[in-house]
């Protein structure tokens, strides 16, 4: 029976393997510290302190643990040429907190909805309790529909080959490597991802459809300018999420999957968490007053 998973990572790559640690690592650093102030500038500056804002600070805060828990590994992997890992190890990085990231990306879409096309109403419905709410039930999803799918992997036996051809205990590999029947598992994944990335991915193109139409109903460029850039980061940000996620998915055979996984899953779990601050700090013109000020009095 099996005991540890030995994850290959990166092969043929010794070559160049210290080059690529040390690009991996400077790109750590930048999302850390880049996800880091977003946070910092959000708490500290009370005129962030509204529902935009503070979505943004826990989308950052899903990125530092998104990274954190995949990225530290990997660069043991990269510079050991291959790193062990035990079941429980292996199991904990399931506590992904996309789901988390999905459902705040979607929260945010309603907020921008309701900015946009209900501006009267949006003080009396975005209140602050509705916006803990919204917070709350994405970090609960993060926490309990991961610890349904952990709990029916632990009980599968594994037996004959340990080793994962990825840099993370990526599911689909995992689930080759048992012996045991993974229908169940993966029926209960395939219930998840309907209503976590489908219906959510299509409720924000509903709700960008309605943005626009609203828009386009504005006389004055100026002004669709002006309304267009209150949503835009938001717009890029869904773009590469989405995109990443549906084409990793969306596969068209196994093999060719396991070709492209490692490459798309390194987007997702490190290019876009650089991206978002790079994003939110240049577009939004709130961040990029208060980090001034934040480097003025520091």
């Amino acid at each position: 029976m099996v005991t540890e998973f030995f994850l290959t990572g990166f092969q043929n790559t010794h070559k160049f393997r210290i080059v690529l640690f040390c690009i991996i690592f400077l790109v750590y650093m930048c999302i850390f510290l880049g996800n880091l102030v977003i946070i910092l500038l959000v708490l500290l500056n009370n005129r962030l302190h509204c529902p935009m804002y503070l979505f943004i600070s826990n989308l950052s805060l899903a990125d530092l643990i998104i990274t954190t828990s995949i990225v530290p590994n990997m660069l043991c992997i990269i510079w050991l040429e291959g790193h062990s890992m035990s079941i429980s190890s292996c199991f904990s990085q399931f506590f992904s907190v996309g789901i988390a990231e999905c459902l705040l990306l979607t929260s945010m879409s309603y907020d921008r909805y309701l900015a946009i096309c209900k501006p009267l109403h949006y003080s009396s419905i975005m209140s602050f309790k509705q916006h803990v709410y919204l917070v709350i039930f994405s970090w609960a999803c993060a926490v309990i529909l991961p610890a349904i799918t952990i709990s029916l992997i632990s009980v599968l036996d594994f037996c004959g080959s340990n080793t994962i051809d990825h840099f993370f205990c990526d599911l689909v590999p995992l689930l080759e490597l048992s012996c045991s029947d993974t229908s169940a598992v993966e029926f209960e994944i395939f219930a998840q991802t309907i209503p976590v990335l489908i219906f959510s991915f299509i409720y924000i193109i509903g709700t960008y459809i309605n943005i626009f139409l609203v828009i386009l109903k504005i006389f004055s460029t100026t002004g669709r300018q002006k309304t267009f850039s209150t949503c835009s980061s938001h717009l890029t940000v869904v773009s590469m999420y989405y995109g990443t996620m549906i084409i990793l998915y969306a596969t068209p055979n196994r093999r060719q999957s396991l070709k492209v996984n490692k490459t798309l899953s390194l987007l997702y779990s490190v290019a876009t968490p650089l991206l978002n601050p790079i994003i939110y700090s240049l577009r939004n013109q709130e961040i990029r007053k208060s980090l001034f000020v934040f480097k003025k009095i520091a």
